[in-house]
């Protein structure tokens, strides 16, 4: 058997796929892999982003590492968010990779963060150390669009963030920027290198970097949405 079978085919509406994602809430994430055909990680320390393509690959995902919402057709981006017994947010969210080369600009209308942040699908995952890997539970997923506020504050980090980015001050920036959005490196290893633009203007080589939201962020969320959480 392959890793992965044929996946369902992609939801046609946003109903459909709330519907889907409400029935995989409860199933532990082995239960979740038997009933889908998929094999599980032989080291989920070593692949971490196996759980949210389990996730993709169960709900009919499609735009697999393009620079689209995961469900392109709903304009919807699937997030899973590991957390912990009291239902706090265990660690920072990938968004997507930072845009280094020329190509790089300051148009938060047509970012890719924007785009990925519009509307999610959260689905928050057990992510108790305690609980083994394959029994950690799927949660209520909750689809959300960031509030007047919170788009403010996207879009105000973005652009701070970016403007150093453009200015060849990428080496500035520090995991302590950003209100809500940080940008982080994002590389397996020393050797992945990218093009970016230093800071007299030339085309350097540098280790890819990422936006993630902040814990602070996910958990207001959660917050919002969910009873208890603290």
């Amino acid at each position: 058997m392959r890793e992965f079978s044929q996946a369902p085919a992609p939801p046609s509406s946003t109903d459909e796929l709330l519907a889907r994602a409400n029935r995989l809430a409860g199933y532990r994430l082995a239960e979740a892999a038997k009933q889908h055909g998929v094999l599980p990680p032989k080291d989920p320390k070593r692949d971490k982003g196996w759980t949210g393509q389990l996730l993709e690959h169960c709900l009919g995902a499609t735009a697999g590492s393009l620079a689209e919402p995961d469900f392109q057709a709903l304009g919807i981006e699937l997030k899973t968010l590991p957390i912990d017994r009291l239902g706090r947010p265990r660690e920072s969210t990938y968004v997507c990779t930072v845009p280094l080369g020329k190509d790089a600009g300051l148009n938060w209308q047509t970012s890719w963060v924007r785009r990925k942040l519009q509307h999610v699908l959260w689905v928050p995952i057990e992510a108790e150390p305690s609980i083994p890997f394959l029994q950690r539970q799927i949660g209520t997923p909750l689809l959300w669009s960031p509030d007047a506020e919170q788009a403010r504050i996207l879009q105000q980090d973005w652009l701070e963030l970016m403007e150093l980015v453009c200015s060849g001050q990428l080496d500035e920036i520090s995991s302590r920027q950003g209100t809500y959005l940080q940008i982080r490196p994002k590389a397996a290893n020393h050797r992945a290198q990218c093009a970016t633009v230093g800071a007299d203007g030339d085309m350097i080589t540098t280790l890819p970097r990422g936006f993630y939201l902040r814990t602070v962020f996910t958990r207001q969320i959660l917050q919002q949405h969910y009873a208890g959480i603290g």
